[in-house]
């Protein structure tokens, strides 16, 4: 395989015009290539004056020597799309005595019943919420009417927190199984583009139809579900996990296994509780916490591209970052172009907020959080769970402030810098449903996360014109960025309780890179 690179379009072209000007560009005779396809697409908006797409096109060749001066492309593997044969697998599997078990339907436990019954094993699959088509419904359920159901939210059910987030497909690793995770999505219903754009998302649209598809595929080849079905307890005999009990419908069932994957998400509060009276080490770790910011997406988008171009690109987004005087950072995290503000609480009585974005993010809002970090120093005990009681005594205040209706509590920006409360809203309209009250924030928040947040604001309207705009909006709270607890593994990633794996973000393993997670 060969690579044309640097191809520089400022037109909007269909793949095959792209390929045609790579071909051009690279002076490659049209009857010489096997196969071709787009490797990468990014936009180049350095210059307002001159904002363009860049591409690189792989192409497959019959006689490579001919065209020394390309770049080739080491160990390159053809997508799957193409190739639906070339899917990874384990290097050894082992004899297993029991079906594996694994807690949580989120990304990291579909992934890994993937790579099980892809090797020939037979997972049990346990969520304590529902399937993602009853999950719509009680989600906007909730969105209309405020009623919650503490078991399936946005943050419990099939696909996990992210399902009704954005999906972006990003990472800070460089690790072969990230192509796998694309091929995989696109395997089951994504966009072919999420292979090669610089920032894929997938949209909650599109996920909801990519997790049934995942689901049925995985039952037929023996993984068993059980929705609605509550892991309570944990047996564990010598150090070693024999059994887990369940609920479901107020019916208690034990289940016999010797291999338990923990993929439990960040909000698994009563979960870590049990598991640490079980005697599963674990730590606290540093998490974030903060507000959601709501522009008008055309504000992003000129800011960002400018006036001049007449390209038709898609909404702009960004991504920011302040490191203070007093030691702390502010960063704008899970940006959703074109989308809203979720109702994201899992507890009765608190509010946390979350975005979400649609694949064609075509909403009149931009939204991202803005959070500030917090470490164990800044926790009131020195238990392994105090960053979960200091997430959950923000979300009550938030609750309380907005109400006590689960109503989130806003305010312009303009009002929080001043410490006012907001009397009245601007152009920006709260996405946020069931309702919003205007309030001011600073009354909840700990002095060192809204002096912070306040730096950060001034800093960012000078790296993105108009990110302090007076009408910006902020909504609180904040508080699920990632989790606040690590449950320690060994290097061959065993808990000190054998059989028990703990992976993805619930284990704070994830918390440097996300996968459809937000």
């Amino acid at each position: 395989m060969l690579q044309i690179n640097e191809i520089k379009i400022r037109k909007d072209l269909t793949e095959a015009e792209v390929f045609e000007i790579a071909l051009k560009k690279a002076h490659v005779k049209r009857d010489d290539i096997l196969s071709w396809h787009i490797a990468r697409k990014s936009i180049d908006a350095r210059k307002k004056d001159d904002v363009h797409y860049t591409y690189s096109v792989a192409i497959e060749v019959t006689d490579e020597k001919k065209y020394r001066k390309l770049e080739r492309v080491k160990n390159f593997e053809m997508p799957t799309f193409l190739n639906p044969h070339a899917l990874s697998t384990l290097s050894t599997l082992p004899t297993l005595s029991s079906r594996p078990v694994i807690v949580g339907c989120g990304p990291a436990g579909l992934f890994a019943a993937l790579t099980l019954v892809q090797n020939g094993a037979k997972p049990i699959i346990i969520e304590q919420g529902q399937p993602v088509e009853e999950r719509q419904k009680t989600i906007e359920e909730f969105r209309k009417n405020g009623k919650l159901n503490p078991a399936s939210n946005v943050q419990f059910g099939e696909g996990g927190a992210g399902t009704f987030s954005d999906g972006k497909l990003t990472t800070g690793i460089h690790s072969p199984f990230c192509k796998k995770v694309l091929e995989e999505f696109v395997r089951f219903g994504a966009p072919k583009q999420i292979l090669y754009f610089s920032k894929p998302h997938i949209g909650t649209d599109n996920l909801v139809c990519i997790l049934k598809n995942m689901r049925n595929y995985l039952m037929a080849n023996g993984a068993t579900f059980l929705f609605n079905t509550k892991v309570i307890d944990f047996e564990i005999h010598n150090q070693q996990i024999t059994s887990l009990h369940t609920i479901c419908d107020g019916i208690q069932k034990k289940v016999e296994t010797n291999h338990v994957i923990l993929a439990i998400g960040h909000s698994s509060r009563d979960t870590f509780e049990k598991l640490y009276e079980k005697g599963i080490m674990m730590e606290a770790k540093n998490f974030s916490v903060g507000v959601r910011i709501e522009h008008l997406q055309a504000w992003i988008n000129e800011a960002q591209y400018g006036s001049i171009t007449k390209l038709k690109l898609p909404p702009a987004e960004y991504k920011l970052a302040y490191h203070s005087t007093n030691g702390r950072s502010c960063y704008t995290f899970c940006m959703c172009p074109g989308g809203m503000v979720m109702p994201s609480s899992s507890s009765p009585h608190t509010i946390v907020t979350n975005g979400m974005s649609y694949f064609l993010r075509d909403g009149k809002n931009a939204n991202s959080a803005l959070l500030v970090n917090v470490t164990p120093d800044d926790f009131e005990e020195s238990s392994p769970l105090a960053g979960i009681y200091f997430q959950k005594s923000l979300e009550e205040k938030a609750f309380l402030l907005g109400g006590s209706h689960y109503f989130a509590p806003v305010q312009r920006t303009e009002d929080f810098l001043k410490n006012q409360k907001s009397e009245m809203l601007g152009e920006v309209e709260p996405t946020y449903q069931p309702g919003v009250t205007l309030s001011n924030l600073n009354e909840i928040l700990p002095n060192f996360v809204s002096d912070t947040l306040k730096e950060g604001l001034v800093y960012f309207n000078t790296k993105l014109k108009g990110f302090a705009h007076p009408d910006s909006l902020l909504t609180g709270v904040e508080t699920r960025s990632s989790s606040p607890v690590k449950i320690l593994r060994n290097e061959n990633l065993v808990s000190n309780v054998s059989g028990i794996y703990p992976c993805g973000e619930g284990a704070g393993y994830a918390g440097r890179y996300h996968v459809c997670c937000c």
